[in-house]
C-alpha cells in the first residue's frame, strides 16, 4: 500500500467496530475478504453484475465488489456469516436445502442475503415479483426454480402463521 494515500476507516462489521487502514481503491469485498478473513463473500464478475457480493450495508442489500470500503467509514455491515442467529436466515437455509435451491454454492451466500431481503421487505411477493427482485442475482446452476420455490416456502409459511386464528386457553 502506499503510504500517502492509506486512510483509516472506522466502521462496524458483523456487530464489532472495526478500525483498519485501507487505499481508496479497494473494494468492501477485497477489505472483508483479505483484512478481515470473511470470505463467505464471494466475487465473481467485479462489475456488481451477479450478485455473489451481496451484503448488508445499514440494512440495504449491497454489491461489495464495486462499492468502495472508504465510503462504508460510519457504516453498519453484515455479511452471511453474521446470520447465523437470524431466524429469517434460518428460514432459508432450510427452505434452501428442502427445494434443492442451490448446487455448486458459488451464487449462494449473495442469494440468501437477496432473498432475506425479499422476505422481509416484501412479504407479499409471488412469483414474478421474487424473480424481479432476484434479477440481480445470477446463477449458472440451477435455473431459479429451487431458488423461487424456497423463498417462496418462507413467504408462504409466514403467511399462514399470520392467517392462523389465534387460540386462546380456556380456563376452568
Amino acid at each position: 500500500m502506499n503510504d500517502a494515500f492509506i486512510k483509516t476507516i472506522e466502521l462496524v462489521v458483523n456487530r464489532v467496530p472495526v478500525a483498519d487502514r485501507v487505499e481508496p481503491r479497494t473494494s468492501l469485498a477485497d477489505f472483508l475478504r483479505e483484512q478481515r478473513m470473511l470470505c463467505g463473500t464471494n466475487i465473481g464478475c467485479e462489475q456488481g453484475v451477479c450478485g455473489a457480493c451481496t451484503i448488508d450495508v445499514d440494512g440495504v442489500p449491497t454489491r461489495s465488489c464495486i462499492t468502495p470500503a472508504i465510503s462504508c467509514a460510519g457504516s453498519a455491515v453484515r455479511t452471511i456469516e453474521d446470520f447465523d442467529d437470524d431466524q429469517t436466515m434460518n428460514e432459508l437455509r432450510a427452505a434452501f436445502t428442502a427445494e434443492h435451491a442451490l448446487q455448486c454454492g458459488y451464487c449462494t451466500p449473495g442469494m440468501l442475503m437477496t432473498a432475506r431481503d425479499i422476505v422481509t421487505r416484501l412479504p407479499d411477493a409471488d412469483d414474478a415479483r421474487v424473480r424481479l427482485e432476484l434479477s440481480g442475482n445470477l446463477c449458472r446452476c440451477t435455473g431459479y426454480v429451487g431458488i423461487v420455490r424456497a423463498i417462496r416456502r418462507v413467504l408462504d409459511a409466514r403467511r399462514a402463521c399470520a392467517d392462523a386464528p389465534v387460540r386462546h386457553a380456556v380456563t376452568v
